[in-house]
C-alpha cells in the first residue's frame, strides 16, 4: 500500500495547526541541543503546566492521586513526565519514549592544544557520524564546567549573532590529492575532527620579561612557550573564572552553530539540527503536555539521554532508572510491592518515540520502495528495526500493532509503515527492545528524516504535525 500524503488532507484549520507548532518547534531546537538544555527546558514547560516535583513529593510523603501530574529527572539529562490515571497503576500505563541526545563532538578532558600559532580544541565524537560533514561549518559549544567546589558554569558560546564561531579546518583542494583518493571514512578522520579556537598571542606586559620565574604569574609563565594557549586561558578565567584544572570535570559538546530554517520555496520543511531524536522528542512532550482531561490509564513521556551509544549510563534507558520511578509512582499511589511494580512494567503499552529514514531518491539503491518512509506522509511505524536477520529488535506483536492502527484511524492521524532501508543495507536500533525485556508491549514510532546524523537534517512540518496528533491520541487511549 502507498502512503498518502498527508498534506492533501489539511483544512485552513489544521494548516495553521501544523505552522504552529512548525514554529514552536524551530524555536525549541535553536535554542536547547543538548541532553541538559531540553530537559531544563522541559521541566520549565512542565511545571508551568502544573506538573510537581515526584521525588520531593516522596520525600514530603505526598500520596498520588488520579489526576496528579509529576515529573522526575536524572542528572539534569533525563526526565519522565507522568499524568496520573483514573485506573490503578498495575494494570499498565501508555508510555512515550524519546531521546534527547544527538550526535556530536565532546571536548576531551584536556581539549587545549597549541600547534604552530593556532590553538585547537581536541574532540572525541559522539554517536555515528561522517567525520568529513563536520569540517568548516559554523561550530558553537554548549555544556557546563563543574569547579571543584561544586559550583556549576554554564557554557553557551556561538548562538547569538554577537558571538564568535568555532570550526574545524579542511584540506585545501590545491593540495588534496591524496586525501580525494581516500575511503569516505578516511577522508577526514575522528582524531583529526580539532576545533580551530583561535590565534591571538598572550602580551606580556614591558616588565614581565625582566621578572623572577617566583613572581611570575602562571600565565606569564606559559605565555613563554604557548602564548595563545595562555591569552584564551586568560580569557575564561577573566570570563567564567574557570582554570584549565576545571575542563577536567566540563562537559562541553561541540554542535552545528545556528537556528533551525524553513526548508524549501514552499517553506514545507525545517532543516536544523538534532532533529533525530527532537523531532519526536518535541512532539512527544507537546502530546503530555496537551491532556487537559485526567487520563484512564496513566500517561507518561520519557525523556531520555544515551541512546545513540547504546542507551548506557546512569541516564541512559538500560539504567534503572525509569523502574525506580515506577516504583516511586506505585509506593506514594498506595498499591506498593515488588510484585506491583512488575505488573504496572508489564501491563504496559509504549510507543518508541524515534525517528525513520526518509526515503531519499538521490540514494535510492539502499532503501525498498514498498517498505520505506516518505516525506510528508505521517507518523511511520516500524515493526521491527535492527539489522539483517533483524538482530537488536523488538519486533512489535501483531495484536499490538493492530491496537495501535485502531487508535491512530479514531485519531485521523496518517500512519504509514517502514523498514530502516533494504535488508542487507545496514541498519539500526532504539530504545524499543530495552523497555520490552518488562514485557510490555512496544513498538517504533517517529517522524523519517532526510541527512540522519549529518550537521543539519529535514523533517517535514507535516510529519511533525502528524506525530503529535499520533502521541496524543496514545496517551489519551
Amino acid at each position: 500500500m502507498k502512503p498518502e500524503v498527508a498534506w492533501k488532507k489539511y483544512d485552513e484549520t489544521e494548516l495553521a495547526e501544523v505552522e504552529r507548532i512548525a514554529k514552536g518547534y524551530i524555536d525549541f531546537i535553536s535554542d536547547y541541543k543538548t541532553e541538559r538544555e531540553v530537559t531544563a527546558a522541559s521541566i520549565e514547560m512542565a511545571e508551568a503546566a502544573g506538573y510537581r516535583d515526584l521525588m520531593q513529593m516522596f520525600a514530603d510523603g505526598t500520596p498520588l492521586k488520579p489526576g496528579d501530574k509529576v515529573y522526575a529527572q536524572k542528572h539534569g539529562k533525563t526526565l519522565v513526565l507522568a499524568y496520573i490515571g483514573t485506573d490503578p497503576l498495575v494494570s499498565g500505563m501508555n508510555i512515550l519514549g524519546a531521546h534527547v541526545d544527538s550526535p556530536r563532538l565532546d571536548l576531551k578532558q584536556n581539549p587545549l592544544i597549541e600547534r604552530n600559532g593556532l590553538l585547537h580544541l581536541d574532540t572525541h565524537y559522539y554517536g555515528g557520524i561522517k567525520p568529513y560533514q563536520w569540517v568548516t561549518i559554523p561550530l558553537a559549544l554548549h555544556g557546563v564546567v563543574v569547579k571543584e567546589d561544586g559550583a556549576v558554569v554554564n557554557v553557551n558560546v556561538g548562538e547569538d549573532p554577537d558571538d564568535p564561531v568555532f570550526c574545524v579546518s579542511d584540506l585545501l583542494i590545491h593540495l588534496a590529492r591524496e586525501q580525494m583518493e581516500k575511503k569516505g571514512s578516511k577522508v577526514v578522520e575522528g582524531e583529526d575532527l580539532d576545533v580551530l579556537v583561535g590565534s591571538r598571542p598572550f602580551a606580556l606586559a614591558d616588565d614581565a620579561e625582566d621578572k623572577p620565574a617566583s613572581e611570575k604569574t602562571e600565565i606569564e609563565k606559559l605565555a613563554a612557550t604557548e602564548p595563545v594557549k595562555a591569552f584564551h586561558l586568560q580569557l575564561i578565567a577573566d570570563k567564567y573564572g574557570i582554570e584549565e584544572e576545571d575542563l577536567l570535570s566540563a562537559e562541553i559538546e561541540v554542535v552545528p552553530a545556528g537556528r533551525a530554517r524553513e526548508l524549501g520555496a514552499d517553506r514545507s520543511m525545517i532543516l536544523g539540527y538534532g532533529q533525530d531524536d527532537s523531532s519526536c522528542a518535541y512532539t512527544s512532550l507537546l502530546a503530555q503536555l496537551a491532556l487537559t482531561e485526567t487520563p484512564k490509564r496513566t500517561a507518561v513521556t520519557v525523556l531520555t539521554d544515551k541512546e545513540e551509544i547504546g542507551s548506557v549510563g546512569a541516564t541512559g534507558m538500560a539504567s534503572q532508572f525509569f523502574e525506580n520511578i515506577v516504583a516511586v509512582m506505585v509506593e506514594l499511589a498506595g498499591e506498593g510491592g515488588e510484585i506491583c511494580v512488575r505488573r504496572a512494567l508489564a501491563y504496559s503499552q509504549m510507543l518508541s518515540s524515534d525517528v525513520s529514514a526518509g526515503f531519499d531518491p538521490a540514494y535510492a539503491s539502499v532503501f525498498e520502495p514498498n517498505n520505506a518512509a516518505y516525506m510528508g506522509c505521517g507518523l511511520v511505524f516500524n515493526k521491527y528495526t535492527g539489522s539483517r536477520g533483524k538482530s537488536g529488535s523488538n519486533d512489535a506483536s501483531a495484536e499490538f500493532v493492530a491496537r495501535v492502527r485502531h487508535i491512530m484511524k479514531e485519531a485521523g492521524g496518517s500512519f504509514p509503515t517502514a523498514e530502516l532501508g533494504k535488508v542487507d543495507a545496514g541498519g539500526g536500533g532504539t530504545i524499543a527492545y530495552m523497555t520490552a525485556k518488562y514485557g510490555m508491549d512496544v513498538i517504533d514510532s517517529g517522524v523519517p528524516v532526510l541527512s540522519m546524523h549529518a550537521p543539519w537534517e529535514v523533517a517535514s512540518k507535516a510529519d511533525l504535525y502528524e506525530a503529535y496528533k499520533g502521541y496524543l491520541a496514545f496517551l489519551k487511549a
